[in-house]
């Protein structure tokens, strides 16, 4: 029989959305996409009550630094809000080049590029630079848009081990030594805290003939001297070409870049389908990122608070007995285990007023459900005491 002209066909699609389990779970115990009614520093107000910000990636607190938020304005005042097309076309900006220009000098690069967000940034590190035919060789840890930039290029990716050296060399002794290979680490592992094993992991992709990306949006601005990051606290920036990262962390703004030798960057500028086709970084944001690199190098003292903080914060969470996953940085999980144990020790934070996050499996592997925390240099030592007796309470919850 033939259909009607008013019967309406159901979309399969839709059908899919409405009844994806995940999303109902979500909806029904909220525990994401909180929108805080305002901020300032690390206290925030949320659904009308008085909090501490204990999960932000502000780590050397500087998005309420009076220098950047000048800065901020300024550059809207003078630039307007949004070039409103892409670096390649129309969206190309002195401040672009002068921002680039200064990361890359930071950095001990030749050249630099910046972009929209650190996830097109990182994206475009892996997707240009590797092919159909290559392999890329990646920890099993590293970020969403590492994996994607992976996808795209349509290399064979193989994963080893966690941090592990050892497992790395063992995968690349069948592989044969002149075929194109990249190696793909985190300097810093935001989930878990840990700092690459630089030393040898870059050695052993030396000895192999690996183009090494390293993602260092955790590791700049906290590591190395004046926060220039992983690469630089091992003194191996010879040792690795594409060195990118976020602007949305220690920089207090929003955006990427890539850096590494003039011909790689020109190649990612004539080959990235993600630097290609996004809209150029805004002013605003660019001054911002400017403006935090200067106090980085001319106010040292928000580093060291960073890790007095730190120091202290871990402390307090050896002394309740939480496991921390052998955090080495501000990023700092407490490992419980489980989603259930993970949903109620995030609760019985929000009832003493410190806001945290809650990452479960997929996210992070089976067992190692966690609640995400991360230290800034803007907590006051009455902050951490307040933390302190919030997370005692939650552990008595348990």
């Amino acid at each position: 029989m033939a259909l009607s002209l008013f019967t309406k066909i159901q979309k399969a699609i839709i059908g899919r959305a409405q009844d994806d389990y995940a999303t109902k779970m979500r909806l029904k115990y909220k525990p994401y996409y909180h929108a805080m009614e305002a901020q300032q520093g690390t206290h925030i107000r949320l659904q009308g009550r008085d909090m501490l910000m204990l999960s932000s990636n502000d780590y050397l607190g500087l998005s309420f630094h009076p220098k950047v938020i000048e800065a901020c304005g300024l550059g809207a005042k003078v630039w307007g809000s949004s070039t409103t097309g892409a670096r390649i076309s129309n969206g190309s900006r002195a401040y672009h080049t002068a921002l680039e220009e200064k990361l890359a000098a930071f950095l001990g690069r030749e050249a630099c590029h910046v972009s929209v967000a650190g996830y097109v940034s990182c994206c475009s590190a892996v997707a240009t630079f590797a092919q159909k035919g290559d392999l890329i060789l990646a920890d099993k840890n590293i970020h969403s848009c590492l994996l994607d930039g992976i996808r795209l290029s349509m290399a064979t990716a193989e994963r080893f081990s966690h941090n592990n050296p050892e497992d790395l060399r063992q995968i690349l002794k069948d592989v044969p030594r002149n075929a194109p290979k990249m190696l793909v680490v985190e300097g810093v592992y935001s989930m878990e805290g840990h700092i690459c094993r630089l030393p040898e992991l870059a050695q052993i992709g030396e000895d192999n003939g690996c183009f090494m990306v390293l993602d260092d949006a955790h590791g700049f601005g906290v590591l190395g001297r004046q926060g220039r990051g992983t690469v630089d606290h091992f003194k191996l920036n010879d040792k690795v070409d594409i060195l990118c990262g976020s602007m949305s962390k220690s920089l207090a703004s929003t955006g990427g870049f890539v850096t590494g030798s003039r011909a790689l960057i020109e190649y990612l500028r004539t080959n990235s389908k993600q630097t290609l086709f996004s809209a150029a970084l805004s002013s605003s944001q660019a001054a911002a990122a400017s403006a935090s690199l200067d106090i980085m190098q001319g106010e040292p003292q928000h580093l060291a608070r960073l890790w007095k903080n730190t120091k202290r914060y871990r402390e307090i969470l050896k002394g309740l007995g939480l496991d921390t996953w052998e955090s080495e940085t501000p990023a700092v999980p407490i490992v419980l285990g489980s989603k259930e144990l993970v949903y109620r020790f995030w609760q019985a934070l929000l009832e003493k007023g410190v806001f945290t996050v809650m990452s479960i499996a997929p996210a992070v592997p089976p067992g190692k459900d966690l609640i995400r925390t991360a230290v800034s240099a803007l907590h006051s030592d009455e902050d951490l005491e307040k933390i302190g007796a919030a997370m005692g309470y939650a552990v008595k919850q348990m």
